[in-house]
């Protein structure tokens, strides 16, 4: 059985502490890596290549910064994002999004779709990023 690759991030170290002990007892979950300071949380990650990020967030149901960041980077892993102090939390995933749109089959209609891209795919609207 393939195991889930759990990072934990973030302050408090007792709300770490005892994310870190629940996940352990999971015979279906490893904790791949752990750090207090959200300035390592990146490198944690490119090192580790975690399934799931759970990191604590003021306000988790901000996007942070971060977790954009890293979910472009890596979109196959998932972020628990968890407010322990207001009882809150929010998911975050990436996934890929396929659009199309019909272009017009001449060499000027090609080399449109080619140059700007852009204008061809709808607005996508996410929720506010914090920094």
């Amino acid at each position: 059985m393939q195991k889930v690759r759990v990072v934990i991030a973030n302050r408090p170290r007792l709300m770490r502490e005892l994310v870190v002990e629940v996940i352990s007892d999971q015979p279906d979950f490893e904790v791949a890596g752990e750090t207090e300071k959200e300035s390592e949380v990146t490198e944690l990650v490119d090192k580790t290549r975690p399934d799931c990020l759970i990191i604590a967030l003021d306000q988790p149901e901000v996007l942070h910064g971060l977790c954009g960041f890293l979910l472009g980077r890596y979109p196959q892993m998932k972020i628990l994002a968890v407010a322990a102090e207001r009882g809150n939390s929010a998911f975050y995933w990436a996934s890929v999004d396929v659009r199309s749109k019909i272009v017009e089959t001449s060499e000027e209609g090609l080399l449109n779709a080619l140059r700007n891209p852009s204008k061809l795919v709808e607005s996508w609207t996410l929720p506010a990023v914090r920094e």
